[in-house]
């Protein structure tokens, strides 16, 4: 993910650049810690590993690309994309995942999506989602192997324990990561949308699903999210409000976003309750408020016109209702994004405003 304070021909401030990082990374930090509340420190560590790999790689590509320019490599090394990037990226992977899924996922984003197309400011793609897709159509076992929050657990998920679970496969007591995922009442855990999706496909109701499900059955609020993932989006929120008030991110595209959310899903939960799922379902699960406020708002990947904006947060909020009904994959926010991100110059090139002193073709 890249952050620039002004889109071309203007000139980039990279003092003004790394501080937007900054801010951007503490606002994530409450998501962060309430990843950590609820599933342990297995995110914390593909975080660190990320950000590890993802400094390593800028810094041999900066180096081959800039010889002598030791200064200048530096800055951009510790412009704070690279953290940010590998950030976005652990906090998206599953926490128990094997340690080179964030390795290669780091690497990929960086080397591949970032710096092969010129580095900060000229990639295309959101750097963290095109990882994250790229894994999980490689690896789909490994990214879909998603752990119990602690509390649903009886075995000891400590630091020591998460760390010797992601690189070598078992923990201390020799539990592997399939036992762990089955070891309530043999109930294989997944993410509420995957969830969803596969119990529609056998036949189940909506509301058989969520009265049926573990993790609702936990919830104190009895609104059949999930444990644990409405207080991440809700973090994921607050940070993200932080953002918009500091006036970091453009409000427009998250706003915009979580409107034809809710206008896709109310349409489809008032047709058929059964087979749909409401508008709280779709916004407090899965990586709604994350994708809607941190990768979305990305200025170099999406629209930059404030009607860019609008349109571009309409598009990513239709995509990902349909996928999650339609598609393969439960969770839409990477592909959205992806898809979005080919069709920012189009949106861009219909909404831009009209050039000072120029006046529109006479019909």
């Amino acid at each position: 993910m890249a952050f620039w304070i002004a889109s071309s021909p203007h000139n980039h401030n990279q003092t003004a650049t790394s501080a937007l990082m900054r801010l951007v990374i503490y606002a994530v930090l409450p998501g962060i810690f309430a990843q950590w509340y609820f599933f342990g420190w297995g995110n914390i560590i593909h975080i660190a590993l990320a950000i590890t790999t993802a400094l390593t790689c800028e810094f041999i590509v900066l180096s081959l690309r800039s010889k002598n320019k030791t200064q200048n490599i530096k800055k951009q090394l510790f412009d704070g994309s690279a953290i940010l990037t590998a950030i976005l990226l652990g906090i998206c992977l599953p926490a128990l995942a094997p340690w080179w899924i964030s390795v290669i996922g780091a690497a990929f984003a960086i080397v591949v999506v970032k710096q092969l197309y010129g580095g900060l400011g000229n990639n295309p793609f959101n750097p963290a989602m095109a990882a994250y897709v790229m894994l999980l159509i490689s690896f789909p076992i490994q990214m879909t192997s998603w752990q119990p929050p602690l509390d649903l657990i009886n075995i000891d998920l400590g630091f020591a324990n998460t760390l010797t679970t992601i690189f070598t496969g078992f923990t201390n007591e020799g539990y592997s990561v399939e036992q762990l995922r089955n070891s309530i009442d043999g109930f294989t855990m997944a993410t509420p949308l995957d969830t969803l999706k596969t119990n529609l496909g056998q036949g189940f109701t909506v509301y058989e699903t969520i009265e049926g499900n573990i993790f609702s059955n936990n919830l104190p609020s009895g609104l059949g999210f999930a444990f644990g993932w409405e207080w991440i989006n809700i973090a994921f929120l607050i940070g993200g409000l932080v953002l918009i008030a500091k006036k970091a991110i453009a409000w427009q595209t998250p706003i915009s976003f979580l409107l034809s959310l809710l206008v896709c899903s109310y349409i489809a939960y008032s047709i058929s309750p059964d087979s749909s799922a409401s508008t709280m379902f779709h916004w407090f699960n899965g990586a709604c408020m994350l994708g809607a406020f941190f990768i979305l708002t990305d200025p170099v990947t999406g629209a930059t016109s404030t009607k860019g904006r609008i349109v571009y947060g309409i598009l990513a909020g239709f995509l990902v209702f349909i996928i999650r009904k339609e598609g393969g994959y439960p969770d839409a926010i990477a592909f959205s994004v992806l898809l979005c991100n080919m069709a920012a110059p189009l949106i861009d090139q219909y909404t831009r405003p009209r050039t000072y002193g120029h006046q529109g073709s006479e019909k």
